[in-house]
């Protein structure tokens, strides 16, 4: 009875419709993926809703470089994760409702296996990497940081130092380094993610391409034969009944 029950789910795994899957796939990666950083956009949020009352000053020194991360570079991965999602629904429930590819067909014709396996197996590891591997963002020690840099720009101790000192030492000049080697920093991380981030677009769309190219192939009918026997066809056929002779 039990081998029963696994050859129905056998059958049933061999039966699935793979584009159809690939579609559910694309939506749940998206959704755990959102769902595994969410306290990373919590600590976002909290750092940018509190920057204009609470660090006013450090916010006016990096007026001149926030411009850097509102690039296309910087928007073009969640467009190609977007348009890739939005154009595997269209695909598979508009244009070719009845496309159906599951693992029994590729095991039919041997050469497509390959191709979509090594596919799917590049996509699952980079989209499983970066689901299980989640930075944090250290919200208290960049709120330490921030806080000590304003204090340094809005207090009476640093010009004061600077003038003891006769300029070799100015706080608020090495505030406006350590902002600017912090926005290189982090243009270099933001440079790094988004990179990665095209790839996983990338590994997507080529398993999705070959998943197409293979139900293409395998959904396409084969040629017409003209003559399946041709000495039969060019022979004469047999002579018409008397009754039926002109």
């Amino acid at each position: 009875m039990m081998e029963g029950g696994g050859s129905r789910v056998f059958d049933g795994v061999l039966d699935l419709n793979l584009i159809h899957l690939f579609t559910f796939y694309l939506a749940a990666v998206f959704t755990v993926s959102t769902a595994r950083r969410l306290r990373q956009y919590h600590d976002v949020a909290q750092l940018a809703l509190a920057a204009p009352n609470r660090w006013p000053r450090v916010l006016r020194q990096l007026r001149g470089h926030w411009i850097m991360f509102l690039t296309w570079a910087t928007l073009r991965p969640a467009a190609v994760a977007l348009g890739l999602l939005l154009v595997q629904m269209v695909c598979s429930r508009l244009i070719w409702p009845t496309a159906h590819l599951t693992l029994r067909d590729l095991l039919t014709e041997w050469w497509m296996t390959p191709p979509v396996l090594v596919a799917m197996a590049a996509m699952l590891t980079v989209d499983l990497y970066f689901i299980i591997r989640v930075g944090d963002i250290g919200r208290k020690e960049t709120e330490a940081y921030l806080d000590e840099a304003e204090h340094w720009l809005g207090s009476w101790k640093g010009p004061l130092i600077s003038m003891v000192t006769f300029g070799y030492i100015n706080p608020r000049q090495m505030v406006y380094v350590e902002v600017r080697k912090a926005v290189e920093e982090g243009r270099g991380l933001l440079h790094r993610t988004l990179w990665w981030v095209s790839a996983q677009a990338g590994l997507r769309t080529l398993y999705g391409l070959t998943l197409w190219v293979a139900w293409a192939v395998h959904a396409s009918p084969p040629p017409d034969r003209l003559a399946p026997d041709p000495p039969a066809a060019i022979l004469p056929g047999p002579p018409p009944p008397a009754g039926q002779a002109a």
